[in-house]
């Protein structure tokens, strides 16, 4: 046997050994429309029917001309179709490109055009946007709709699936082979696109089955499509979520609990904008929800009233995981919902940060000191001592080791450690006597005036224990080394805007009695954070760094 063979690694592999394992279990679980009286009806397929489906579709796809290594668009919605297809791709040793349309339309476009795209691979109103961008997928060569294509060429789904082959036999891809292109939301800068290699989700898969440890006969709600990918793979059943996975603050929560009710929900993806809408409508509804042993949140910063207000929803013993990481590398760090509530936010109201937990599974976490300058190779000299804000690297298997063709950001994201890569996570953080990380903001948030540097979730929590603000931003006006720290300030909706004087000095008050926020001295009042569209929990602090800028001028 050669070497490529003992180094095999795909984890259509596994979907392949659940199949054989329990071929009859479902697999894979889709809200397929409703009856007359608005009973909700399900279609699925078995772990066998989903691995037949998928070598059905490789064959047809190799036919196509989607073969190995060739970077291939998948815009298609989470659906019966999407599981197959991307088990699909996988098997061909193709390179599905993915990129999240939240961020818009226009940059997303942008985003698949620097990948120099060979296939595209997409549902209807996706072939719509791609000729509405002739120019940005001339490289494409090969274009199948999923669905029924309208005014373009190419081939269907329907037309290239071969039912009539054996099954397919799965490219000997290498742990170093590239399997993916994911790029970042962009919420924080320019998305990039971290270039995901079969080891890399191999590893990924190990990380999450060790550390949620699920049993077999587990049923999961995924409202993130990616992460349900891992399911099928770990022989979990995977539930679609009848929503649209773009917009998580305007589910209908009613939606979600009917899947958790009618299905025996054990486990669920959500994220923070979608456990607060439903964890809401459960509470005013006095909902229970006792199938559930875990939710995971993540995605954004999740807080502690969000967590305990759908922690209600739950039975004594389920918890909810709030996982840390990010496109390049996650998960890496998680925490549960009884240490935040019984411990920790007590510790964020006085101005310690988020704590985010401990390194999952003994994942290789460190605390760097903090510079926006590239870094090339690994020193021990790096390290901040226990207790001082740094920031957060990660180092292991599941880390992503470059960006797709962008060179400064690898030179500003990746430290070089004999073979390894570590990677920077752009965020601040510290970690505790006890092991456990707090985050404190992004790096590139933090405000450097002559005399401190402040850091934005330390600041921050100290201003929204005022019952009458509904958040704060931190930001900076002026150079780095002479900025003039600025809090500003959103109110509720329902104070109307009454009282502004006597609320500035209650926060310049709060300000002065803390050692972390002393040198602060200006408040601003906002009518509306400008934030990210799909969680509405990231604040564009870059964008409010201008406006008071102005403001202040």
């Amino acid at each position: 046997m050669n070497h490529q063979s003992t180094d095999f690694v795909n984890i259509a592999a596994y979907l392949n050994r659940a199949a054989q394992a329990q071929p009859y279990k479902r697999a894979v679980v889709f809200p397929a429309g409703r009856d007359k009286q608005g009973r909700v009806t399900y279609s699925h397929l078995t772990f066998l029917q989903l691995d037949r489906e998928s070598d059905y579709l490789a064959h047809g796809l190799e036919a196509a001309g989607i073969t190995r290594g060739m970077r291939t668009v998948l815009m298609v919605r989470p659906s019966i179709e999407f599981f197959a297809l991307i088990f699909a791709i996988f098997k061909t040793g193709a390179v599905p490109v993915v990129v999240d349309p939240g961020m818009g339309i226009r940059r997303m476009v942008a985003c698949f055009k620097s990948t120099r795209p060979q296939g595209f691979i997409g549902i209807p109103l996706a072939h719509v946007v791609r000729t509405v961008f002739p120019g940005f997928f001339k490289t494409v060569k090969t274009w199948i709709t999923v669905g029924r294509r309208w005014f373009w060429g190419g081939p269907t789904l329907k037309q290239i699936r071969q039912s009539d082959r054996g099954p397919y036999r799965i490219v000997k891809t290498n742990r170093s082979d590239t399997a993916a292109v994911l790029f970042t939301t962009g919420s924080t800068g320019p998305a990039k696109g971290a270039v995901y290699s079969h080891g890399n989700f191999d590893a990924q898969l190990q990380q999450i089955k060790n550390y949620l440890a699920m049993g077999p006969d587990e049923i999961d709600l995924s409202t993130f499509p990616l992460f349900a990918l891992f399911y099928p793979a770990l022989g979990v059943t995977s539930v679609i979520p009848d929503m649209d996975p773009t917009r998580p603050a305007r589910v209908n929560p009613e939606r979600i609990i009917e899947a958790i009710e009618n299905l025996g929900v054990t486990n669920m993806f959500a994220s923070p904008a979608l456990l607060n809408r439903v964890g809401s409508y459960g509470r005013k509804k006095a909902v229970k929800l006792p199938s559930l042993k875990r939710v995971i949140s993540a995605g954004a910063p999740v807080s502690a009233d969000n967590i305990e207000q759908f922690s209600a929803l739950l039975a004594k013993d389920a918890q909810i995981h709030t996982p840390y990481g990010a496109t390049e590398a996650v998960p890496i760090i998680s925490i549960k919902s009884n240490e935040i509530l019984n411990e920790t936010r007590q510790l964020s109201a006085k101005g310690f940060g988020t704590c985010i937990g401990r390194p999952i599974n003994d994942t290789d976490i460190r605390i760097i000191k903090i510079s926006d300058e590239p870094i090339e190779q690994w020193s021990d000299d790096l390290l901040v001592p226990r207790g001082e804000v740094g920031e957060i690297a990660v180092k292991g298997e599941l880390v992503s080791r470059q960006y797709f063709e962008n060179h400064a950001a690898n030179r500003l994201g990746k430290i070089r450690d004999g073979h390894d890569i570590i990677h920077r996570m752009g965020d601040v953080g510290w970690m505790d006597q006890k092991g456990r990380i707090w985050f404190c903001g992004r790096k590139s948030h933090r405000v450097i005036t002559a005399s401190t540097t402040l850091f934005t979730i330390p600041c921050e929590s100290l201003f929204n224990q005022h019952p009458e603000v509904f958040r704060s931003a931190l930001v900076g006006v002026g150079p780095p080394g002479r900025q003039r720290p600025v809090i500003c300030v959103e109110r509720h909706k329902s104070d109307g805007g009454k009282n502004r004087d006597r609320l500035e000095n209650e926060l310049l008050a709060i300000a002065a009695a803390n050692e972390l926020t002393q040198s602060i001295k200006t408040i601003l009042f906002h009518q509306a954070f400008p934030v990210d569209i799909r969680h509405n929990s990231k604040i564009f602090r870059e964008q409010l760094a201008r406006w008071a800028e102005k403001k202040i001028k």
